[in-house]
């Protein structure tokens, strides 16, 4: 819940969804399309949000929901849901994850009776989802990186953040799942006064339409809403890809085979916040350097990494001419 509780608990994930099947925590789920709106002639199209957020700031609120833009394009649309993980994942592995979204790829393939998909990988999401369509790109009829990092040399705060010298991932991933507090603090010294600015801003929102209250208590209810980071997976996330920038360098092995991202040849659309701290426009960019795709776009948007994709102009800036792209593609 939001920690304003003077504000009415919005309507989250608004879009009518149905669970297909379910692995451990996680769960593939279909998008219900309206009744009047005609089908697209297009791949269908598999969101992979990010492992450590809820995957439901992709359907935030009504008006400002990705998954109701894209479905109201007529396109196919499902999305796994990495779920909660619970104490006893603290095994799940960075391969048993990579294992689980080519799981969701295919039987989002057999759902869909579609030869390929279309990825859309939110935050590290987009990692996983580059990831996945350098392992398989046959099955990968288009790869989107929203705001996703590439090359981590490039990862800004964060990345001195978790510079070895002094920050050890081995002992943070040695005592068990990392906790939602534990990654939060990382995340609140990027911007210490941010909740001083929320608390400023109530005053105006206490005088402001209800359509404003509603979309600060959504975010709020969202950004209040974390899941712990599985401590195998983030021992490698943290060491192979932060620390070593495998992933841009080429070393990076998953599921027992190199990453080449040359071995992406669909086409490539990479989106980037200009006040993303989170994910710097640079550390997305690099995908676009990498691929050997023909057709290689660049989006470039305002605000940042959460806010890109949530906030009040992201259905004209981002929501829209992405579901263009894809239905072009």
């Amino acid at each position: 819940m939001n920690r304003f509780g003077w504000i009415a608990r919005p309507r989250l994930a608004p879009t009518p969804h149905r669970t297909l099947y379910r692995e451990g925590s996680a769960r593939l789920v279909h998008f219900q399309p309206p009744s009047d709106v005609a089908p697209a002639v297009a791949p269908p199209v598999l969101l992979v949000p990010s492992l450590i957020n809820r995957w439901y700031v992709l359907d935030l609120r009504p008006g400002a929901s990705l998954v109701e833009t894209l479905v109201a394009a007529g396109l196919d649309v499902y999305l796994i849901d990495w779920g909660v993980p619970d104490d006893e994942d603290r095994h799940l592995t960075w391969d048993d994850v990579l294992a689980r979204l080519a799981r969701a790829v295919r039987r989002t393939r057999r759902a869909a009776r579609a030869p390929r998909v279309s990825l859309v990988g939110y935050c590290m999401g987009g990692t996983l989802a580059a990831i996945h369509a350098a392992l398989e790109p046959g099955e990968v009829a288009a790869l989107v990186d929203l705001l996703g990092p590439i090359d981590f040399a490039h990862g800004g705060a964060l990345r001195r953040m978790v510079d070895p010298r002094w920050f050890d991932a081995d002992a943070i991933a040695d005592a068990g799942n990392v906790t939602p507090h534990q990654m939060q603090a990382g995340f609140a010294a990027l911007r210490p006064t941010l909740d001083l600015g929320k608390l400023v801003g109530l005053i105006d929102l206490a005088l402001a339409d209800p359509s404003a209250r509603e979309a600060f208590a959504a975010l709020e209810t969202w950004a209040s809403d974390n899941i712990p980071f599985p401590a195998a997976a983030y021992r490698t996330y943290l060491r192979a890809l932060y620390q070593d920038n495998a992933l841009a360098a080429g070393r990076h092995r998953a599921l027992g085979r190199d990453v080449q991202l040359a071995a992406i040849d669909s086409p490539v659309l990479t989106i980037v916040a200009e006040r993303d701290t989170i994910c710097p426009p640079a550390a997305a960019l690099a995908l676009n350097d990498l691929v050997s795709s023909s057709r290689r776009d660049v989006l470039a948007v305002p605000g940042g990494h959460v806010g890109a994709v949530v906030g009040s102009r992201a259905r004209a800036s981002v929501h829209a001419p992405l579901a263009r792209w894809l239905v072009e593609r």
